[in-house]
């Protein structure tokens, strides 16, 4: 990545007028059309919108009024976020030809703050899946190597930003969705805590864990693009009344006299080379002057069933609006009930019907206890479990992903590949901020290893993720 400017670094070229925030966005457009024919981050390509924004930054830049710090740079959207007058499919066919009338609060932030919004990025269908590959558009393709699988579900964003058709992009992380890609593709992804980003204009997956995600290449620039998104919105009932702050502040900081827990469980899971680049992280830690001490987290591995029984309850609920009566595909039917039916049958891919019928079974009166419920009470004492180890320790160690990005033609099942969330999950539980930074390879391919942190202290996290990047 040392090679390539960071998002900063050409809002700086702008402001010193290096170069035009035209001259800037055309070429990352013509990156997307150079590469796009294999790798399909997009889905959407905004090229008239994109210039005719960027003709905007340019004259703020020549009357020295530029919005911010990165006021003419271009950044993609996850096609699960609402953008005003460019289609917003979730990567379904039942939102195929879905245009809508508003920006996500997420988006329109970062208009107002003068960046460049390149275009729509491919997802697993309505964020439910580890690799995009259950996009009804056709799946995205490593930037690496087109043989293997981004992840997911912010699978297209996470290309998007390794491949460098796009320097910043937003995604969305309900059990690791930003964080799960950015590893694979080698990038940085944080996923802030649960309130800190408005969910406005996001379509809702599970609600009680969707959080608005940040990818780029490097933690600097993941705290500039959390500085313009962050913050209150009275459009999102889940919105934290947090004060506006810097998150760059502490990234000088290094991580000398801080208290880091290595994460025990699971660790026999994950595969060598992640074993070891987890275990090198904490040992290049403790050279630079932090306490790397052992942490057992004994629910590890019950979290991730508890969160996929919670998350396909709430996905049965969310996705019965998509109906076909007030927007979306709407299929021929005898009468209401058969179009409906026909609707939902014609619109939705087989892993949202699996979570959709996950969900309503779990949901059902003979079941709620044993499922329901139970994943319920595991969430509140897991949450309290991490809050009691995050009391003692500043940061959790732990890896992003059990594994490198595998190959398409490998036969996954579900559970195989749900098992990827298996590291991700607990922040998502709890609520917490995380954030995955790339540390080591195997075989040519990025390992991302993981940080978890105190609520609102995001600042911390990007802090120790810019000290452990220095180090690759």
């Amino acid at each position: 990545m040392a090679e390539l400017p960071s998002a900063l670094a050409l809002g700086q070229s702008l402001r010193n007028h290096t170069c035009s925030a035209r001259e800037l966005t055309e070429s990352f457009l013509a990156e997307i059309d150079r590469r796009e024919p294999e790798l399909h981050a997009f889905l959407t390509v905004s090229r008239e919108e994109a210039l005719a924004a960027a003709d905007d930054a340019d004259r703020r830049l020549a009357a020295g009024e530029p919005l911010s710090p990165l006021d003419g740079v271009p950044f993609a959207v996850k096609d699960n976020l609402c953008t005003k007058n460019v289609r917003t499919t979730c990567a379904s066919r039942a939102l195929e030809h879905f245009v809508p009338p508003y920006d996500a609060t997420a988006v329109s932030r970062l208009r107002a703050a003068g960046c460049v919004m390149l275009g729509k990025t491919n997802l697993d269908e309505f964020a439910m899946g580890c690799d995009t590959g259950s996009s009804a558009f056709g799946p995205t393709r490593h930037p690496l190597d087109p043989a293997r699988v981004p992840g997911g579900s912010s699978g297209g964003s996470a290309a998007a930003v390794a491949s460098w058709e796009a320097p910043l992009a937003l995604g969305s992380d309900t059990g690791g969705s930003v964080r799960q890609p950015a590893a694979l593709c080698g990038v940085v992804g944080l996923r802030p805590t649960y309130g800190r980003i408005s969910r406005s204009g996001l379509t809702g997956f599970a609600p009680s864990f969707d959080q608005v995600g940040l990818l780029a290449r490097t933690p600097a620039d993941c705290a500039a693009l959390l500085a313009l998104t962050a913050g209150f919105d009275p459009l999102d009932a889940t919105s934290a009344r947090r004060p506006a702050e810097s998150f760059a502040d502490q990234l000088e900081a290094g991580v000398r006299g801080l208290r880091i827990a290595l994460l025990q469980e699971g660790l026999d899971e994950a595969g060598p080379a992640v074993r070891r680049s987890t275990e090198r992280a904490a040992a290049c830690l403790e050279s630079l002057g932090a306490r790397v001490e052992p942490l057992s987290l004994p629910f590890l591995r019950e979290m991730l069933p508890a969160y996929h029984i919670l998350t396909a309850a709430e996905a049965s609920s969310n996705l019965a609006r998509f109906d076909g009566v007030r927007y979306g595909l709407r299929a021929p039917g005898a009468g209401w009930r058969e179009s409906i039916r026909e609707s939902r049958s014609a619109g939705f891919g087989m892993e949202v019907k699996r979570r959709i019928l996950l969900g309503t079974f779990v949901l059902e009166k003979e079941q709620r206890d044993a499922c329901f419920s139970r994943a319920q009470r595991l969430r509140r004492r897991t949450a309290a479990d991490l809050r009691e180890a995050l009391g003692r320790f500043d940061l959790v160690l732990l890896p992003t992903a059990p594994e490198t990005a595998w190959r398409w033609e490998e036969e996954r099942d579900p559970l195989a590949l749900y098992r990827s969330d298996l590291f991700t999950v607990p922040a998502a539980i709890a609520g917490l901020p995380a954030v995955s930074v790339p540390f080591g390879e195997e075989n040519g391919l990025p390992i991302g290893v993981q940080f978890m942190g105190r609520a609102w202290e995001e600042a911390l996290l990007l802090r120790a993720a810019r000290t452990l990047l220095q180090e690759v």
